[in-house]
């Protein structure tokens, strides 16, 4: 991983105010048709089971957060959600709700990393958006579609894989990260 500023980057990199107003903007733009394209991807794959699957659509939305800060995380997610939902007709179904839950569960936890100051990098964030999201989408699980509490005797099984897909996301927006500081003047100039 290639340093910052002469750092290892964290959840939040140092160069994220040097964006002005557009490039920000579409900087998130960005960020957020690949994210779409990432979860419509994702969604003609098979998944490991009825509640998983490796959420690399969140790797945007990490990328988001290290480099804008948490509103682009919000932008970049709740992007994602709804436009992934309109695309493959799932809007307003379980499905969008179980994907929201996870996505606003996520967001919760990138805003306590974010308050906690610059801890924790890409995978620790990561990590816990992970956890979060999971945890959010069955407990909509149990409220929308299952309507059982034997629902939540698939956590421990969820949370484990979560863990996995969390330390490989964080990872995967590590090096997008690495990528992104090596053109970082790209971004930067006017």
């Amino acid at each position: 991983m290639l340093p910052v500023n002469g750092k290892r980057p964290s959840a939040r990199t140092s160069w994220a105010g040097g964006l002005s107003g557009s490039r920000r903007d579409g900087l998130i733009s960005t960020l957020a048709a690949a994210s779409v394209a990432a979860h419509l991807l994702e969604s003609t794959l098979p998944g490991f089971g009825p509640l998983f699957k490796l959420g690399l659509a969140n790797v945007f939305t990490l990328v988001a957060f290290a480099v804008v800060g948490w509103s682009g995380a919000v932008a970049v997610s709740l992007i994602r959600v709804v436009a992934g939902a309109l695309a493959s007709g799932s809007f307003l179904g379980p499905t969008f709700l179980m994907s929201l839950a996870g996505a606003l569960g996520a967001l919760l936890a990138l805003r306590l990393v974010s308050l906690a100051g610059e801890r924790l990098g890409p995978v620790g964030a990561s990590l816990a958006a992970s956890l979060a999201h999971m945890l959010a989408q069955v407990v909509m699980a149990y409220l929308v579609v299952v309507g059982h509490v034997g629902v939540f005797g698939l956590l421990p099984w969820l949370l484990g894989m979560s863990w996995g897909t969390g330390i490989l996301n964080g990872l995967l927006a590590e090096r997008i990260l690495a990528t992104l500081a090596r053109h970082r003047e790209m971004l930067e100039a006017p």
